[in-house]
């Protein structure tokens, strides 16, 4: 399995648009064949931040999610709407 965890910092007063954006994006990613998992939470003693955990069958997967027509529309959308974005991957180790 390949994890991915995004934390994204949020301007003061672009939550609400970001949100509705954030979710129509999930339910997309949720849709394709690699995605196993994707969620989306929030935090209420950090208004500010949106964290996301996603899970794919591999990094095949997840590269092929950067690509999708429904992603791209979605990073285009949010570029003015976020301070900044942490980005992190995994891969499963097999013991």
């Amino acid at each position: 399995m390949y994890a991915v965890t995004v934390t994204f910092t949020i301007k003061p007063g672009q939550m609400a648009i970001f949100m509705r954006r954030m979710l129509d994006n999930a339910a997309a990613s949720r849709a394709e064949l690699a995605c196993r998992q994707f969620d989306v939470c929030t935090d209420p003693d950090r208004p500010g931040e949106v964290f996301l955990y996603e899970l794919y069958d591999d990094r095949a997967g997840f590269d092929a999610h950067l690509e999708a027509p429904h992603f791209l529309s979605f990073r285009e959308g949010i570029q003015p709407m976020i301070e900044g974005m942490d980005l992190r991957c995994f891969e499963s180790v097999d013991q």
